[in-house]
């Protein structure tokens, strides 16, 4: 598997026939830089198709998914947020992720 110690999500929508390139440009543009390990998460407008691009410290893995049904939860903005790996799995799944807390605890109702 890929190691992955941070996740980081846009809020800015992404047009989802960007490729790895423009991905990384956006990447680079959003965060100032693409750090090993690291995944960057960005989602269409409608919201209801995701990329996920990793640097692995030797390249670069693109990665998209799709619901067939519903949205994915995501912020509006033009900002960034971090994400621990319980909350990345509800997003995956479509889930209010944050309304996660440390160790998968609802904090927020």
């Amino acid at each position: 598997m890929i190691r992955v110690d941070q996740i980081w999500l846009s809020m800015r929508p992404l047009d989802m026939r960007a490729g790895t390139d423009t991905l990384l440009s956006r990447v680079v543009e959003t965060f100032g830089e693409a750090r090993p390990h690291q995944a960057y998460l960005f989602a269409n407008r409608s919201t209801t198709r995701m990329k996920v691009l990793i640097h692995d410290g030797i390249g670069i893995w693109l990665a998209a998914r799709r619901l067939q049904q519903g949205h994915f939860i995501w912020p509006k903005g033009e900002s960034t947020a971090t994400l621990n790996r319980q909350q990345f799995d509800a997003l995956i799944l479509g889930l209010p992720w944050e309304r996660l807390g440390d160790g998968g605890i609802i904090r927020i109702v």
